[in-house]
C-alpha cells in the first residue's frame, strides 16, 4: 500500500532514520520543489512570482481537507511559537482569568503564556503524573492526569493549552476526551500538534479543538521554518490583529490604501511576505503523501512498525513508555542504563539516527520505514546494551 522506496525516500540510503520527533529527513520531492522556485527566482526574480500564485490558495485548501476544515481556517505560519504568541496576545484576557497547561510543556507553548502573567492572568500548570502505576520510579516527564486537570478548572478557565503528544515521553493526550471537557466548560482548547500531525489524525472540528498549531519539519517532513494553524471561525472572532504588514488587509498589493481592512479569515495570520518556496513544498508533502494515505492508515502503520522493534528489541531489558491507545503516539521513551549521550554515539556509528533531549532515548519511525529496518534498528538496540551496561 505504503511506497517505502528508497528512490522516494533517499535517506534510507544512508541511514535507518528513527527521529521523526526532531527534524526529518526533507520530503525529496518537497526539495525539488523547493529547488525550481529559487531557480526560477535566481533567473527571473519578480518575473517568476505569477506562476506560483496559486501556492496560497493551494495550501489553504490541501491543509483544509487534511484536517476536514474549511480552507478558510487555515493560515501558514513560520513555527508554532508565532502562532502561540499571536494566539495568546490576542486573546481577550481580563485580570484574574486563568490558563491550565502541564509543567513540561514545550517551551513554544509554554513562553507565550507566561507573557499574559503581564496582563494579570493566571498559568496553572498542572503536575507530573505517570499515567501507569509502573512508570511511577522514573524522574522524567511521564504524562498527565484528566482527572487533575477537570479538578483545576474553575468559572475563570479560558484557555487550556497542551501538546497533543509531549515531546519528551510520548504521552499523547486523548483530544476527544479533552475537547468534550473544554466544550462543557466553555472553554477554548489550544493544541500544539508538532509531535502529532501527519503522524496521527487531527480533525479540530470533530474533537473541539479551537487552535491547532504545528511545525512542517518533524511528522510532515516539509522544510524548516515552515508551520500551519487551524483556527475556527468562532475563536478567530475572538482574537486581536498583534502583527501587521501588507498580506492582512483585504486591498492586497493596493499599498497606497492605507485603510484598516483586515482579513477575517485564515489569512489574519499571514500578515505578511511568507516564504513560497517552503509553502509549495508543503503542498508537495500533502498532496503527495498525507492526502494519498488516510492518516488512520499511516498511525496504524506507524504503531505495527513499533511494534515489531519492541517485539525485536525485548532482549535488550529497557522498559519503554508504552501507553493504552487513546494516549499512544509515535514516539517510543526509554530510560537508558547509563548515559544517553553513549548511546547515540553508538547508534551514530551505525547510521541510527534517534534523538534524546531529556536524557530519554526516543525512537520515533515513520510510515515510510519498513520491517528489515526495525529489526535491525532493535538488534543495534541489543548490541549497545550490552556494550555499554558491561
Amino acid at each position: 500500500m505504503f511506497d517505502k522506496s528508497a528512490k522516494t525516500f533517499p535517506s534510507k540510503e544512508q541511514t535507518i532514520f528513527m527521529g521523526h520527533c526532531a527534524v526529518s529527513p526533507l520530503f525529496a520531492k518537497a526539495a525539488v520543489a523547493m529547488q525550481e522556485f529559487n531557480r526560477k527566482m535566481s533567473i527571473d526574480g519578480i518575473k517568476a512570482l505569477p506562476d506560483y500564485l496559486d501556492v496560497m490558495p493551494r495550501l489553504h485548501d490541501n491543509v483544509g481537507r487534511f484536517l476536514r476544515t474549511s480552507p478558510k481556517n487555515i493560515s501558514y505560519v513560520h513555527n508554532t511559537a508565532e502562532a502561540l504568541c499571536m494566539i495568546a496576545n490576542g486573546y481577550p484576557f481580563s485580570p484574574g482569568d486563568e490558563i491550565i497547561s502541564y509543567q513540561h510543556e514545550y517551551p513554544s507553548n509554554h513562553y507565550p503564556w507566561i507573557l499574559q502573567k503581564k496582563r494579570g492572568v493566571k498559568l496553572t500548570l498542572i503536575a507530573d503524573n505517570p499515567p501507569l502505576q509502573k512508570y511511577a520510579h522514573l524522574q522524567k516527564p511521564t504524562g498527565w492526569s484528566m482527572a487533575e486537570l477537570t479538578g483545576k478548572i474553575t468559572k475563570k478557565t479560558r484557555i487550556i493549552a497542551f501538546s497533543h503528544v509531549q515531546y519528551t515521553s510520548g504521552f499523547a493526550a486523548d483530544l476527544p476526551a479533552l475537547g468534550e471537557i473544554c466544550r462543557q466548560n466553555g472553554i477554548d482548547l489550544v493544541v500544539d500538534c508538532a509531535q502529532s500531525l501527519g503522524c496521527l489524525p487531527v480533525y479540530p472540528e470533530e474533537f473541539g479543538v479551537s487552535a491547532v498549531v504545528a511545525s512542517g519539519w518533524k511528522w510532515l517532513m516539509g522544510p524548516m521554518g515552515s508551520g500551519l494553524l487551524y483556527t475556527s471561525k468562532n475563536f478567530r472572532e475572538k482574537l486581536s490583529e498583534t502583527m501587521a504588514g501588507p498580506g492582512l488587509m483585504r486591498q492586497g498589493l493596493n499599498y497606497l490604501d492605507l485603510s484598516w481592512d483586515p482579513h477575517d479569515d485564515g489569512k489574519k495570520f499571514e500578515y505578511s511576505t511568507l516564504p513560497w518556496d517552503h509553502v509549495a513544498a508543503l503542498n508537495v508533502v500533502l498532496e503527495e503523501l498525507f492526502l494519498k494515505y488516510s492518516m488512520e492508515s499511516i498511525r496504524d502503520e506507524v504503531f505495527r512498525l513499533q511494534d515489531l522493534f519492541l517485539q525485536e528489541c525485548a532482549a535488550s531489558g529497557l522498559q519503554y513508555l508504552t501507553f493504552p491507545e487513546p494516549n499512544r503516539s509515535g514516539i517510543l521513551a526509554t530510560e537508558p542504563r547509563g548515559e544517553s549521550k553513549a548511546y547515540l554515539e553508538f547508534f551514530k556509528k551505525k547510521g541510527f539516527i534517534i534523538t534524546a533531549p531529556v536524557g530519554y532515548l526516543r525512537f520515533a519511525p515513520h510510515f515510510y520505514n519498513d520491517d528489515e529496518q526495525m529489526v535491525t534498528a532493535a538488534s543495534y538496540v541489543n548490541e549497545a546494551v550490552a556494550a555499554l551496561h558491561h
